[in-house]
């Protein structure tokens, strides 16, 4: 493939994704949608971090990896401990991060 189609490729498929996204939002600018779908949509960011996140605390490559030697698992159980104690994000993410930072140090990584 010679780069300018490579290039034009990109700019065809950045402008057809710009354009799907713009039509969704012009579409919620004409026609108000019900108000039990507009509470329904404000869980969609809660549903999805689990999403992205589970992968990397349970499995090592493609195994699942529950043990004590899990030091992103023990990092996010202390960090969901903290979270739900204090309700702080800021000392949620320190937290967790630095007890990562120490059981990795420590080869439980």
């Amino acid at each position: 493939m010679d780069l300018t189609r490579y290039w034009a490729t990109i700019a065809v498929l950045g402008i057809g994704t710009f354009l799907l996204r713009l039509s969704f939002i012009q579409a919620m600018d004409r026609c108000k949608p019900p108000p039990v779908v507009n509470r329904l949509l404000r869980f969609i960011p809660a549903a999805i971090l689990p999403a992205i996140v589970s992968p990397a605390l349970f499995l090592k490559g493609s195994q699942l990896h529950l043990s004590w030697g899990n030091a992103r698992l023990m990092a996010a159980a202390l960090a969901t401990i903290i979270a739900w104690r204090y309700k702080n994000m800021f000392l949620t993410i320190v937290a967790g991060m630095i007890t990562l930072w120490v059981l990795e140090a420590a080869g439980l990584g």
